[in-house]
């Protein structure tokens, strides 16, 4: 396997695992004294009769009314010293797991929490120093951050020939936590290393559209295909506009506009407006119909609202095309399962004007980035008033740009915006927990199938759910508000996890979770502690912030080794077997997500900083008159 075909395979490098699962069923309990009862059966009624101006009950004969709604959710009692209590627990972990790098790995890139051997995974420039500084600087940890700084002005960026640094992952984790560190403390020096390691990227950029390829040696070796993927190539806008603003160089700049400019100009007419996985780098056009917000895809998406965010909301091309790519999201790959009806993203392939993509039904961990977002959006943007920053959903996408994925901008200007995209948010939210919780490890699979119809799999209509297709979730928000938008929206609301026994998942007969999974292992991932924690930003309810903590107890409880915290080859089997792996996106996300979550201030506030897709914060940005100029910035 070549370089190029390592790198490329990063994402799904995992355990499979191919079982189907059964049930274990929580037990429901009585009461013994009948008085108990008629006592219990006034209060209920006296908090309904209470309650009915905010609460309305939902029919449970229409299996696509929804799900009890967040009204039902009580209010967080913890105490404020208990929370900051938390939060010292995830900074003794961070100590724990960066000790270990320190003293076994340091300064290679990544520690192996089980042998106390390193490897040299992105480049051999120290990545985990990398990708800790700005969680340091967070967490008030000066002697960590002082050690560090000796090593980094240490790192000479080469590669012997033939070797080539992955482009993307360089940029997020090295650049990334560079600009962010240097936002946070300005030391010059870590701006002057960030400026340094552009100019030995920069050959990457050597294509006629000005798309960067896959990799680049510090000597000017290029490598990758004329096909790129969509993540590679649109997931640096961020980082190199913060770099321009922060040295005064237009090329940084331009790099990150050519992106911009090529998003903006490509033909999305067979796909809604949404951008597909690979990418012609010559003409720097869509070369396929395959959409996705997991693998390859991800941050390109994240970048389209956080570039606008960056950018002080001046940047209106890329709120216009995240709004087109929401709004095929919704439209077309969200999906609801078919018993517990829990709301999921996926991918879809061979779409065309006239035909909806094929959905595959996999939800990926990587996704579930995807809630954040929303919430993200819901919190900053106008979306209930798009008119009022000269947006009409109607112009931007309709029929004749987009063909029938075009009838989608009707159907979704006839909501109210803010409240379809929240919606959507916590209904993902909810099954990213769901996929934590229904595990005996409390820890989520990285890939999973979800059912799309009931115990016929392939044969029968099941609830509305057509032959192998699965039920759309929009299909079921117009059935919800045709029949009266009574109860929470569908996919909305808390469910009950199902946890199965060992002898259950042995047999593997049970599909009462509505989904198998297909790679059972945890990397440490971020993605659902990154949406928990903007789920709780925005919204204040401290549901998401109490699974953030059940998550972490998980964590230290089945990861953690003497040197540091280790991947699980399984969610699904306790004790719990773990790899000998741990990646640096724990101290720069997952921990850093965990943290942030639990103190009681907010050092990095949504609507000042910008994480990048690494949980690097980067500040707001406003152009000088000057800096416009001199940019040539429209």
């Amino acid at each position: 396997m070549n370089q190029y075909q390592k790198v490329t395979e990063m994402y799904r490098s995992h355990p499979l695992s191919n079982s189907l699962r059964s049930l274990r069923h929580r037990p429901y309990f009585r009461s013994v004294l009948y008085g108990c009862l008629v006592l219990f059966s006034i209060y209920v009624l006296y908090n309904f009769v209470n309650h009915t101006s905010s609460v309305t009950l939902y029919s449970s004969s229409d299996p696509f009314s929804g799900d009890l709604g967040e009204n039902y959710v009580l209010a967080d009692e913890t105490p404020a010293d208990v929370w900051l209590g938390r939060a010292k627990s995830v900074k003794l972990a961070f100590l724990h797991g960066y000790h270990g790098y320190e003293r076994y790995a340091q300064p290679h890139d990544e520690l192996r929490p089980l042998s106390n051997d390193y490897r040299d995974n992105f480049n051999g420039w120290g990545v985990t120093m990398y990708d800790s500084l700005d969680t340091m600087l967070l967490m008030g940890l000066e002697n960590e951050y002082n050690r560090a700084i000796p090593f980094l002005e240490k790192t000479v960026f080469t590669l012997p020939d033939g070797e080539f640094a992955p482009f993307f992952e360089t940029v997020i984790r090295y650049l990334g936590g560079l600009l962010s560190a240097y936002s946070l403390r300005k030391d010059d020096i870590l701006l002057k290393r960030a400026d340094e390691l552009a100019e030995k990227l920069d050959h990457v950029f050597a294509t006629s559209s000005g798309l960067p390829l896959f990799g680049v040696n510090p000597n000017g070796q290029v490598v990758g295909p004329e096909i790129g993927i969509l993540a590679e190539i649109a997931s640096l806008q961020i980082e190199y506009t913060t770099l321009a603003k922060f040295t005064g160089k237009k090329r940084w700049w331009d790099r990150a506009n050519t992106v911009i400019q090529a998003l903006d100009k490509a033909d999305l007419h067979k796909t809604g407006g949404m951008f597909p996985v690979r990418w012609n780098l010559t003409s720097a056009q869509p070369f396929d119909t395959h959409l996705s917000v997991g693998a390859q895809a991800d941050s390109s998406h994240e970048y389209l609202l956080k570039q606008y965010l960056l950018t002080a909301k001046t940047d209106k091309a890329n709120l216009i095309m995240y709004l087109r790519a929401t709004t095929h999201i919704l439209a077309e790959l969200l999906y609801l399962s078919p018993k517990r009806h829990l709301l999921y993203v996926t991918d879809t392939t061979f779409s065309t004007n006239e035909q909806r993509g094929r959905p595959s039904h996999t939800f990926e961990h990587l996704s579930c980035f995807l809630p954040g977002l929303l919430a993200l959006g819901v919190h900053i943007l106008p979306l209930d008033d798009l008119t009022s920053l000269g947006i009409d959903l109607n112009e931007i996408g309709n029929e004749s740009m987009f063909g029938r994925s075009g009838k989608s901008y009707k159907l979704l200007a006839g909501y109210n915006l803010k409240a379809l995209h929240m919606w959507a948010a916590e209904g993902l939210a909810q099954t990213c927990w769901l996929s934590y919780a229904d595990m005996p490890t409390g820890l989520g699979p990285d890939e999973m199938v979800m059912h799309t119809v009931g115990d016929d799999r392939w044969g029968n209509t099941v609830d509305g759910f057509k032959e192998g297709g699965g039920y759309l979730w929009m299909d079921a928000i117009e059935k919800w508000k045709g029949s009266g938008a009574r109860g929470a929206p569908p996919g909305v609301g808390d469910k009950t996890p199902i946890i199965y026994s060992e002898a259950e998942r042995l047999r593997g007969s049970g599909r009462a979770r509505d989904y198998s999974i297909r790679k059972s292992g945890y990397l440490l991932r971020p993605e659902t502690l990154e949406s928990l924690y903007l789920l709780w930003r925005t919204t204040g309810n401290n549901k998401w912030r109490d699974r953030g903590w059940k998550i972490f107890e998980s964590i230290e409880r089945h990861t953690k080794t003497p040197s540091g915290y280790a991947s699980l080859r399984t969610v699904e089997v306790l004790p719990a077997v773990k790899d000998d792996d741990m990646p640096s996106y724990f101290f720069a996300e997952t921990l850093k997500y965990l943290y942030l979550m639990f103190i009681d201030t907010d050092p990095v506030p949504l609507d000042e900083w910008v994480f990048n897709t690494e949980a690097h914060p980067l500040p707001v940005i406003e152009w000088s008159q000057a800096e416009k100029g001199a940019f040539h910035i429209q």
